[in-house]
């Protein structure tokens, strides 16, 4: 049954997989050569390693039925939540937070395997819940199931992994077919809470000139009277809408919590997030306010973007990473490094790579009838398709840089390791898209 199995997983999901992690190697290695041609790091040695327990582990859980993880969802979830608050309190600070366990001279970065039990066990849920969904209560646990460890997470801070729980739970609620208000609600307090975080920033360090009205955005007492008048609107919308049942009165219960909620969330976020955080929501509006600072990263990075042209410089030939102007070039900014070398044309090919992966999981869901399996398969391709898209769009300067790795290609072994893993489950969905 096990050589069966193995000859009959999605090759044309695995295989993208495989070509990137192969890609990553190769540009890690690229990444640690100086202008010298002296190669200072054996990263790419550990990748190679990481690459090989990931595809390894990734075979052997193509080789388990998938609805064992369903039967033990709960406790992988739990078990998952414990080391994740040590992280929290007594974790290795790297670049001012606390999200790695150190293991001898190894850190391991406990949120990226939470994200797979998050999703493990939301799939479970939407399953078991699949014949009530217009349920509020479906969404709601939906929401405490992800919100325990993205709070973790962003107290940590960890801003860009934070969001990615987001992401996972609005493309899982999407194909379960939980009410759209419901998303949308979501939908709008994330982006108005954004809206909200950043324009008191862009009035201090970008147009440097008062404008009153933002103050009930950051005067607290201001944002308490603001908060108390919509709450109020809500509550007297909210009668009219009990007793009479127009829909007018719904909305504005709707309207109104939206603001209440982005409101809270953006003065919470301020408190929470750390100076150099919010630094990089400036430098995203624009990275000359801090070129040499905040904003060193996206300059260097648009620049060897640009520098790759059409075909790019050839292999081991950026100037880029070879004369050190990029931090972090073998992890968060491994696509520049990659655009630089490999060109526009190399670009194409990595965003097919991906493109090719997404569609791969959507093909599972579509072909399989089992509930917990698409969920599974759509909450992982939300998963990928995310850090694709905020990884490339923050190297190209389009998107705030969060810290999230270009998952396969990035330098990091929990990265590696969890999303191996999640790719593992899925092939073994796809060998068993016929048995139920």
């Amino acid at each position: 049954m096990r050589l069966k199995s193995f000859l009959e997983i999605d090759y044309l999901l695995l295989l993208p997989v495989i070509t990137l992690i192969v890609l990553g190697v190769l540009f890690i290695y690229s990444s640690g050569i100086t202008s010298e041609g002296v190669q200072v790091s054996n990263e790419y040695v550990r990748q190679i390693i990481w690459g090989s327990v990931g595809l390894s582990a990734a075979i052997f859980l193509s080789m388990i039925n998938y609805r064992r993880f369903y039967n033990i969802s709960i406790y992988l979830y739990l078990f998952s939540l414990l080391p994740l608050v040590y992280t929290l309190l007594f974790g290795y600070v790297i670049s001012n937070a606390s999200r790695w366990v150190r293991i001898g001279s190894f850190g391991i970065q406990m949120s990226e395997f939470v994200k797979l039990t998050v999703i493990i066990l939301l799939a479970r849920f939407l399953a078991d819940t699949d014949r009530n969904r217009e349920a509020f209560s479906r969404f709601f646990v939906s929401c405490i199931i992800v919100f325990i460890p993205m709070v973790i997470v962003l107290l940590q801070p960890d801003l860009g992994t934070a969001l990615a729980y987001i992401a996972i739970m609005i493309t899982m609620m999407f194909f379960a077919g939980i009410s759209t208000r419901y998303m949308i609600f979501m939908l709008a307090c994330l982006g108005l809470t954004g809206i909200f975080l950043v324009l008191p920033l862009w009035q201090t360090y970008i147009y440097k000139r008062s404008i009153p009205i933002l103050a009930l955005l950051t005067n607290i007492r201001i944002v308490i009277i603001t908060v108390l008048f919509f709450a109020l609107v809500a509550a007297i919308a909210l009668f009219g809408y009990l007793k009479f049942k127009k829909k007018y009165f719904f909305w504005m219960v709707y309207s109104s919590a939206i603001v209440i909620f982005s409101l809270g969330a953006s003065y919470g976020a301020r408190i929470v997030l750390k100076t150099y955080q919010l630094m990089r929501l400036i430098v995203f509006m624009d990275p000359y306010v801090d070129p040499r600072g905040a904003g060193w990263n996206i300059i260097q990075s648009v620049t060897a973007i640009g520098a790759g042209g059409i075909t790019g410089r050839g292999y081991l030939q950026g100037t880029q990473s070879h004369y050190r102007f990029l931090p972090e070039q073998s992890t968060d900014f491994i696509f520049s490094i990659f655009s630089e070398e490999a060109g526009f044309i190399g670009g194409l090919i990595v965003f097919s790579l991906f493109l090719l992966i997404v569609n791969r999981l959507l093909f599972s869901i579509k072909r399989n009838t089992d509930p917990f399996a698409k969920y599974f398969c759509a909450g992982l391709a939300g998963l990928i398709g995310f850090h694709f898209i905020i990884n490339v769009g923050m190297t190209m300067g389009v998107m705030p840089i969060t810290g999230l790795p270009l998952i396969f290609m990035s330098y990091g072994g929990s990265s590696i390791l969890a999303s191996m893993s999640g790719i593992g489950i899925a092939l073994s969905i796809y060998v068993r898209r016929h048995n139920r």
